[in-house]
């Protein structure tokens, strides 16, 4: 909605140091989804997406920052999550944009399934815990990108998810996800959205604020046979090689060495890209009639 305070910069969820603790206590409470349920999200995930796994043997046993890239609309962790906690025993707990906490509800969903908002204190506290935590540096820039963007990293220059790892000496996972790009087709950018007749449409009835910012607003896109459905676009997963921080725990780093294992980790997220798009490209043919026709 136009105005909605919601997407405001000044909205804060967790400024208030008890709303801070009582998040805190919620979200190292959170246990791992199991029996049916996990396994009736898995089966239908594996069934739709058909995921394949590369280099988990580069996965540590101890606790990790996973981090990776943003898909579209940020559906990503339908498919990250489930298949690390049910093959590989690993809770991932994501950390999301402070706005898809502003509302209780929304939130109390998000905290009960493991999720948290992605904030320094929280961050700190899971960690403390020895949890795993996935992280997508893009934040809601990347999950809103033009097509032209896809599987490309959008972090301007984010590193905080590298100042946070290194303090808490902790061990950096990077990955990448091809496959949530294509869930769905772009019929108009967010970007140009604001200037067509149906921007200016949704604009008048109050769908649209007209003061957002153009690189925030999702695009018009359509899925599966035009429905919102997601695609079954076959998901690729590749692991990097992890990024250990230990020998930094408990300093703060300069920003040249911040920026410096920053873009070592884009590099290896970057290069897990290529190699899982042109892996797809190789696959195409083997798709079945069906999985073809519904991915058009």
């Amino acid at each position: 909605m136009a105005n909605n305070p919601i997407f405001r910069s000044d909205n804060a969820p967790l400024d208030d140091p008890e709303a801070r603790r009582r998040h805190i206590r919620r979200a190292l409470a959170a246990k791992p989804m199991g029996g049916w349920e996990l396994e009736m999200l898995y089966r239908l995930v594996q069934a739709w997406f058909k995921p394949q796994v590369f280099g988990a043997d580069r996965i540590p046993e101890r606790p990790c920052l996973f981090v990776g890239n943003h898909g579209l609309f940020a559906v990503d962790g339908l498919i990250v999550l489930p298949v690390m906690l049910h093959d590989y025993t690993r809770f991932l707990r994501p950390m999301g944009d402070k706005f898809l906490f502003t509302d209780p509800h929304i939130a109390s969903a998000l905290l009960k399934y493991g999720a948290t908002m992605g904030h320094p204190d929280v961050c700190r506290a899971l960690m403390s815990r020895g949890h795993d935590l996935l992280v997508f540096p893009g934040g809601a820039h990347e999950a809103v990108k033009a097509a032209r963007e896809n599987y490309r990293l959008q972090w301007k220059d984010r590193d905080g998810f590298v100042r946070l790892a290194a303090e808490q000496g902790y061990t950096i996972v990077p990955f990448g996800l091809v496959g949530p790009d294509d869930f769905y087709q772009h019929l108009i950018e967010g970007e140009d959205l604001p200037d067509t007749l149906l921007g200016r449409g949704f604009t008048r009835v109050g769908l649209l604020d007209p003061d957002m910012r153009r690189d925030l607003i999702p695009p018009l896109a359509r899925g599966m046979l035009g429905s919102l459905l997601p695609r079954p676009e076959p998901c690729y997963l590749g692991f990097g090689e992890a990024v250990d921080l230990s020998q930094h725990r408990g300093r703060r780093l300069a920003a040249k060495t911040r920026s410096a294992i920053r873009e070592r980790i884009a590099g290896e997220i970057d290069s897990q890209l290529d190699q899982l798009l042109r892996l797809r490209q190789n696959e195409r043919g083997r798709q079945g009639i069906l999985r073809r026709l519904l991915t058009l």
